[in-house]
């Protein structure tokens, strides 16, 4: 209505009038948007948009637009969006995602901006190809980082327990869990959460064992025996009131504010290690990052460095070259970096690795010595989760509440587990 009403004052008024229409439409149609979405906490949140306000404000003529969601509803929000041609410019991406989305064209090629727009030389190789798929990249990493407990130190000294360190083993877990709960100092308070349904979890333990989540051509690695033995350890873990009970992790939707320890419910739970600010900025008590327990006294590790998240570009961007100029601020530029710190990840460049250690404050310092750390205990990267990986994911949290709520035993649930998972996975 407003470019109508323009047009019917410059067919009035003249010459100059139309000289100044033709120059605001032509503003009008210069600008750029970009909209941003990503999962994560409130904290993640407020850094993100202060960095597309600090983007926004260096580009001009350039609009930001930022949503974020918590990971169970990001993923659904996500394809909705993909199928219905609506799209987000920019997608925050997850190692076991990034093939499925790849593949089915979502995700626009970043090859050729690589040394010009792109200038991620001083990135780790392995990182970098972390975020390719069939030889093309579909991401860039937006940090380092690897699967952790997050531990209520408060809680283990009320109940006069040791905290774990590298070397405590899934018994060790179990009678700590145990002795917290029984210990008594807050009601309704127990050990650990339960993590029957945590696939990162069981994919730590699968590794301990030899086996794995997926194999490198995208079938299930690991039978419905290894499974049911997963269920068993923590109906056991159940039994012995060393985890949470059903009804309470069942309010676990897999955010950092509803896990069991930030619902003050438990001493202990299971995230990455680039959450650590976010659950210590919703827990009152001293938190601390230890390692997944070892399945036996002389077991190795089954941590590995992944890239905690990337960030893609939509195949149905109106600007690609302009999405990957906003990537490359996001993970190369100076004052980007001081805003973000190491909340999604130890930084994958050397140079911003260089310029934030000396301003990192505890927290920071806490998740850069857990991720370069861990020593023995992490092993080579998986190969990309297939299509299919994320709906497995979900499967496992179903049948884990399944077996949690007596549905199933344990034995039920690995072949249901197994059963699921080898349906999803064969379909691609």
């Amino acid at each position: 209505m407003t470019m109508w009403m323009t047009r019917r004052r410059v067919l009035a008024g003249g010459a100059a009038l139309l000289s100044y229409s033709m120059l605001a439409s032509s503003a009008l149609s210069q600008e750029a948007r970009l909209r941003v979405l990503w999962w994560g906490s409130q904290a993640r949140a407020d850094r993100t948009n202060k960095v597309n306000q600090l983007f926004q404000s260096e580009n001009p003529g350039v609009s930001m637009n930022g949503e974020f969601l918590g990971w169970s509803d990001y993923w659904p929000r996500l394809a909705t969006q993909v199928a219905g041609r609506n799209a987000p410019d920019i997608i925050q991406m997850d190692y076991r995602y990034i093939v499925e989305y790849a593949r089915r064209g979502a995700l626009a090629p970043l090859d050729e901006y690589l040394g010009s727009v792109l200038k991620v030389e001083d990135f780790d190789k392995v990182q970098i190809e972390g975020g390719s798929v069939d030889g093309k990249l579909y991401g860039v990493s937006l940090g380092a980082n690897s699967a952790a407990m997050m531990v209520n130190t408060v809680a283990f000294e009320e109940a006069g327990v040791d905290l774990p360190t590298p070397a405590t083993t899934w018994d060790d877990m179990a009678r700590i869990g145990t002795e917290i709960t029984k210990a008594g100092k807050r009601k309704g308070f127990y050990g650990i959460a339960d993590g029957s349904g945590v696939e990162p979890l069981l994919e730590n333990w699968l590794r301990q064992r030899g086996k794995a989540l997926f194999t490198a051509d995208g079938k299930i690695a690991y039978d419905a025996k290894d499974a049911a033995d997963w269920f068993a350890m923590w109906a056991a873990m159940r039994e012995a009131q060393a985890c949470v009970p059903p009804d309470i992790q069942a309010l676990d939707q897999y955010t950092v504010e509803t896990s069991p320890l930030s619902l003050g419910k438990a001493a202990a739970s299971y995230a990455h290690s680039n959450q650590f600010v976010a659950y210590q900025g919703v827990n009152k008590d001293k938190l601390k990052l230890n390692n997944f327990p070892l399945i036996g006294k002389d077991a190795k590790g089954g941590h590995y460095r992944k890239p905690s998240m990337f960030f893609s570009v939509s195949a149905q961007t109106k600007d690609p070259e302009l999405g990957a100029k906003y990537v490359n601020f996001f993970v190369k530029d100076p004052k980007a970096a001081e805003i973000l710190g190491v909340e999604r990840g130890v930084p994958e460049s050397a140079a911003v690795r260089e310029q934030l250690a000396p301003t990192l404050d505890e927290l920071g310092r806490a998740m850069l010595d857990y991720v370069s750390g861990l020593g023995a205990l992490a092993g080579a990267l998986p190969p990309p989760p297939p299509s299919g990986a994320g709906e497995a994911e979900f499967a496992l949290r179903t049948v884990a509440e399944q077996v949690a709520f007596g549905q199933l035993d344990a034995k039920q649930g690995g072949e249901t587990l197994v059963n699921e998972v080898s349906q999803i996975l064969s379909r691609g």
